[in-house]
């Protein structure tokens, strides 16, 4: 993977904040010097539909979607969405991937569709590289159950060579006033799982 060129997708479901987290990661990266380009899909978005967004970094970016199966990582704030997500991901790339189940009304309202009950196993049987976070069970230790997004950024920043003090401000820039100190410390629950500090 090279330092300085990072594609990142991000997926989950309208509410998770998959938005919000796209926009951290490339404000981030424009205070680190980098040039960044995004996509985003926002789906039946206020109605818990399928939201993704597409990050490219680089010192100079000139597309805004990812290439399949090229993405370095993928964050997933919904296990299925992660699941489906999957086949962006290049072979040595990194799923980043939340427990979270929401199971979607086209699935409960239909029975031409199911949920899959293994999704976590099947991208594990897929990808070598898959970073499992219980983000709701962390997030409700911190009382917000909003935090998934934040959780995994935490886990997100120990992979990329920005500046823990870049991903702190942009934080405190990005996030309403009331709730910067919260998500300052999900992102902390993060940045420990991934440095092996506390048990997902």
């Amino acid at each position: 993977m090279e330092k300085d060129r990072f594609d990142i997708l991000i997926v989950g479901v309208g509410g998770q904040g998959v938005l919000l987290a796209s926009e951290i990661i490339s404000e981030a990266a424009i205070a680190a010097g980098l040039d960044v380009k995004k996509s985003e899909v926002h789906g039946m978005s206020q109605r818990g539909g399928i939201v993704s967004s597409h990050v490219r970094l680089a010192p100079k970016v000139y597309s805004p979607t990812i290439q399949l199966g090229r993405a370095d990582f993928i964050m997933a704030f919904e296990q299925a969405e992660g699941l489906r997500a999957l086949n962006w991901m290049k072979p040595e790339g990194i799923a980043i991937v939340s427990t979270t189940t929401l199971v979607p009304a086209i699935v409960t309202s239909s029975k031409e569709f199911e949920y899959p009950e293994d999704a976590i196993d099947q991208m594990k049987a897929k990808a070598d590289n898959v970073i499992v976070v219980e983000a709701d069970r962390i997030a409700g230790e911190l009382g917000n159950p909003r935090l998934v997004n934040t959780i995994l950024l935490g886990v997100l920043s120990s992979l990329l060579p920005f500046e823990r003090d870049i991903w702190l401000q942009t934080i405190r820039k990005k996030v309403k006033e009331r709730f910067v100190e919260v998500n300052l410390k999900a992102f902390e629950r993060g940045e420990q799982i991934q440095q092996g500090t506390v048990a997902t």
